[in-house]
């Protein structure tokens, strides 16, 4: 959470994106993903890790790095079960932020799935209201290999998200990411959906 990070990840023999980790406090941190050609994005997701250190919560999204909370992320239930999303029991709330991963890794995977709201303003002074579901499966440490590195310990990230934001309520993603230990994010992305697409992690650097 306090440590400054960044990588660049590769498709195609060419760069796909970038990402920053940028801690705003001992217990705080924003992460922005976007063209390194056009850096620093105009878009940060804001996480927080919760008063009794066992997990990262998702506090919503901001105009960039540094930024206050914009639009706002509230869920209205979330629930935890095993690496197969069988035996699902709710979580009790932390003032509706998202319980987002874990922060201490266990041995074995888990799954978490959340529905909820995001609400912020929109350009006229109005507000904005999109509802979402979100499903996560978390798989615990193994050995991985992308396009550039090889000999590493990952855990992965399953994600598949739906809203209604702008057109009824669908699936909108569903995607795999590797998450290597000592380099971060972005090891490996494998999308599934809506199309078909891949990237690898090629540079990660400290700031």
């Amino acid at each position: 959470m306090q440590s400054r990070a960044a990588g660049q990840f590769w498709s195609g023999g060419m760069v796909a994106g970038q990402w920053a980790w940028s801690p705003q406090s001992a217990s705080s941190s924003d992460i922005a993903w976007g063209d390194p050609k056009s850096w620093p994005p105009s878009y940060g997701e804001k996480f927080l890790l919760s008063a009794d250190g066992q997990w990262v919560l998702l506090d919503g999204f901001s105009d960039g790095t540094g930024l206050p909370t914009r639009n706002v992320q509230r869920v209205t239930s979330e629930s935890i079960g095993d690496a197969n999303c069988n035996g699902m029991t709710p979580i009790p709330s932390d003032a509706g932020r998202q319980h987002y991963v874990k922060w201490n890794i266990p041995s074995s995977g888990y799954c978490l799935y959340a529905e909820g709201t995001i609400s912020g303003p929109n350009p006229d002074g109005s507000t904005f209201t999109v509802h979402f579901a979100h499903r996560q499966r978390w798989s615990p440490p193994s050995r991985c290999t992308n396009a550039y590195f090889s000999g590493q310990s990952c855990i992965a990230q399953r994600e598949e998200w739906w809203d209604d934001n702008g057109s009824p309520f669908a699936l909108r993603i569903d995607r795999t990411q590797q998450l290597a230990r000592g380099l971060g994010v972005g090891f490996t992305i494998r999308q599934t959906f809506p199309i078909i697409w891949g990237a690898d992690g090629r540079y990660f650097w400290r700031w």
